[in-house]
């Protein structure tokens, strides 16, 4: 059964699609390093959940002969519920997402942004509910510090594969990729395991035991 991206964003997370992909057979799909939000604004304990717009990022030490050029194109080519992925592996040489990329992309309907490295103008991109997930903050400019080398390619954070149109789920327990062959059944397995937990924490709640819970339902 197909589910709409507000469905699952009313009741899927994480944890739970992580471990739908454990029931498939996918144990690495969610990066073990820490890419906590950023960017903190009265919306943040949503799940952020859309389709990979990758990007690949590069370290560089010259004067760039075309300043910014591929980002501009990554931002401008964005669609709706898209959520920008730049694969920088790690790097904190310069904040390679800020204010103007998160307005360009924002106004093509991307919703969020996952860098594996620095951002920057934190509290101006709060101001515009975006969340982004990353792993620090830089306060230099990307220019002749950083730049794209590549887009729509799929690209790898800790060794976790992210390709485009790729459902992408990230809240404050982590970030997890579901590729496209297995998404139906991953939902599916998803949704099923949340009906689950809710029967198991309302049972909690009116006094059975956390042993007797998973006896009867399965579920943990």
């Amino acid at each position: 059964m197909p589910y709409s991206i507000a469905e699952m964003r009313a009741q899927l997370y994480a944890a739970v699609v992580c471990d739908a992909l454990d029931q498939v057979g996918l144990f690495h799909q969610s990066p073990r390093v820490s890419l906590p939000l950023q960017t903190a604004n009265p919306n943040s304990s949503r799940v952020l959940i859309g389709r990979c717009k990758t990007t690949l990022w590069a370290d560089m030490a010259h004067v760039d002969p075309d300043p910014y050029a591929l980002e501009l194109r990554a931002v401008d080519s964005c669609q709706a519920d898209e959520v920008l992925i730049a694969a920088a592996g790690g790097s904190m040489r310069s904040g390679i997402w800020g204010e103007l990329l998160t307005t360009a992309a924002k106004n093509r309907g991307c919703i969020g942004a996952v860098v594996d490295g620095a951002i920057r103008d934190v509290t101006k991109i709060e101001s515009m509910d975006f969340p982004v997930f990353a792993r620090g903050r830089c306060l230099y400019d990307s220019l002749n510090r950083q730049r794209v080398i590549d887009v729509d390619v799929s690209v790898e954070i800790d060794g976790v594969r992210f390709s485009p149109g790729d459902l992408v789920v990230a809240d404050a327990d982590g970030v997890v990729v579901v590729p496209r062959a297995v998404e139906e059944r991953v939902l599916e397995l998803a949704f099923a395991k949340v009906n689950g937990e809710n029967k198991v924490r309302d049972a909690i709640r009116k006094g059975m035991t956390a042993v007797d819970a998973y006896k009867t339902f399965g579920v943990l």
